[in-house]
């Protein structure tokens, strides 16, 4: 665990701390000692923290992942946890340990505490508002030991139901469950009940063996006319962002996801080479083939702040483009539209042209065996013309 040792840690260190590809390196901090950064050769960053305990044993503890916190809030941390250690406490068994009469609400904490160390900052969210919406109001006062698989079930049956249904503050809309939102909360409580089994709550994972409902996978995508409906209105429209129309047509011409689109930073981008060098990814760091009727995209929107598509206000990157994209879509007289529907729609094209699935999936950046590997470190030139060759065809569907 050897490294490199600075005076102390600060934001500008840890953005100009960068991986050698080939194994993990280390920052300490000088000034607290035990405190540091941990840099894995993928590229994802972590503030650790490294004591001994009462019997002299080092043990080294996760704080956070970097960009899910600031650099002061971790060593904030860092200072707790010390505290602790010196006290005689061992704050990461500490943290592993779980009362055996734990409320399901109680575990719920210790697991995003957890989570937050090694979520993206939207999955975590994400996982949040399904454990606030769904579990907590359905079981979360009941203990983690008493929870049957005959609970799972009635759980997915009142979030089927709509039980759990309420409005959205701040996001707009209503949660009305169904059997997506079911699933998913099911899933997220097999996690929660498996965090608890690994930490010494329960013997036994409840969730696990538990049929799910079925989800509806996503069938709709755009079609040629459909297409050219879509980039009339934007071309028509004269009140929306160009920032937001700009990342609507990239998001159509490239099939990426709608946060690598909007959290896109301008240094990522490798036109050169027909790719953006992802630092992560929901699959973690790589490589995306980019065609170059996409790129072309970039050219209408003015970078600010390091963003490739800039918010209008502030320093942040643009948001709120779902709505954007249903108000054009009201617009184009089009129904059933989200942004996935525009990923759905770069693959559904690509398949047309007769590219098979393991080249679609690299193209969209899955996580697949064979693809994610072999795309790590370099852009492949298969992928960069399938990339170039599928988003030069749907421009000329969107007559561009």
């Amino acid at each position: 665990m050897m490294g490199s040792i600075v005076p102390k840690i600060t934001k500008r260190i840890v953005d100009a701390f960068q991986p050698d590809g080939t194994a993990e390196r280390f920052l300490w901090d000088s000034e607290l000692k035990g405190f540091g950064v941990r840099m894995m050769p993928s590229g994802v960053g972590s503030y650790i923290v490294k004591y001994r305990t009462a019997e002299n044993r080092q043990r080294k503890m996760t704080i956070g992942r970097i960009g899910t916190m600031t650099t002061e809030e971790a060593r904030q941390l860092a200072r707790e946890h010390l505290t602790s250690a010196s006290k005689g406490g061992d704050p990461s068994s500490e943290r592993k340990q779980l009362r055996k009469n734990a409320t399901l609400s109680e575990v719920c904490v210790d697991y995003m505490a957890e989570a937050k160390t090694r979520l993206k900052p939207n999955s975590y969210l994400s996982n949040e508002s399904n454990i606030n919406v769904h579990i907590l109001p359905l079981l979360g006062n009941r203990s983690v030991a008493s929870i049957t698989r005959a609970d799972v079930t009635r759980m997915q049956t009142d979030i089927m139901s709509g039980k759990t249904a309420k409005n959205r503050k701040g996001r707009g809309g209503r949660t009305t469950g169904g059997s997506s939102a079911a699933h998913r909360a099911t899933v997220m409580l097999g996690s929660i009940l498996e965090h608890a089994r690994v930490n010494g709550a329960i013997t036994e994972n409840v969730a696990f063996g538990v049929r799910k409902p079925k989800t509806k996978k996503q069938k709709r995508y755009l079609n040629d006319e459909e297409i050219k409906k879509l980039s009339k209105a934007i071309r028509d429209s004269n009140t929306e962002s160009p920032a937001a129309k700009a990342a609507i047509r990239f998001l159509l011409l490239s099939g990426c996801r709608r946060m690598e689109v909007l959290s896109l930073p301008v240094k990522w981008i490798d036109r050169d080479n027909g790719c953006i060098r992802f630092d992560d990814t929901k699959t973690g760091a790589q490589i995306r083939p980019i065609g170059k009727s996409a790129f072309v995209v970039l050219d209408d929107v003015k970078p600010k702040h390091g963003w490739a598509f800039p918010s209008e206000h502030g320093e942040g990157h643009f948001v709120g483009l779902p709505k954007v994209l249903q108000r054009l879509c009201k617009a184009a007289k089009l129904e059933g539209v989200t942004i996935h529907v525009l990923r759905h729609t770069f693959a559904s094209v690509a398949a047309g042209m007769g590219y098979s699935e393991l080249t679609i999936a690299g193209l969209l950046g899955h996580s697949v065996p064979g693809v994610t590997a072999r795309y790590a470190h370099v852009a492949d030139s298969a992928l960069v013309s399938a990339a170039d060759a599928v988003s030069a065809k749907i421009a000329g569907m969107m007559g561009e």
